[in-house]
């Protein structure tokens, strides 16, 4: 992607799912969505407006694992996460890789937790 215009924007979401082959199905009859599995505990789906992913969660999961998951992007990941921290957000989740880039998570300061990601 690696595209400027893009740059801070929204660009994937994530949502909590307690059984990933019953999302498939549903939104997949309902709303004609396509998915790729990587793995047992992840699911990408596209054709819904903004393309994002169902993640595993456990029933007894806490707080912070029902929400869904805005994901940005970014050209430059290093100077986001210190943006992020210079006005007061810190970061939750350490930069990690996944096929097809890095990420990590921030929280905003005001109760939001949102991710970012780049190649």
């Amino acid at each position: 992607m690696n595209n400027q215009a893009n740059h801070h924007r929204i660009n994937y979401i994530e949502f909590p799912a307690t059984d990933i082959e019953q999302a498939k199905h549903f939104y997949a009859a309902v709303f004609g969505w396509a998915f790729v599995d990587y793995g047992p505990d992840y699911v990408s789906f596209q054709g819904a407006g903004i393309d994002g992913g169902f993640y595993r969660r456990e029933p007894g999961d806490g707080p912070g694992k029902f929400a869904p998951l805005v994901v940005l992007y970014s050209t430059d990941l290093p100077a986001t996460e210190i943006a992020i921290r210079m006005e007061g957000g810190g970061v939750v989740v350490p930069t990690f890789e996944f096929p097809g880039g890095r990420r990590f998570h921030f929280s905003d300061g005001v109760g939001n937790v949102l991710g970012v990601w780049s190649e």
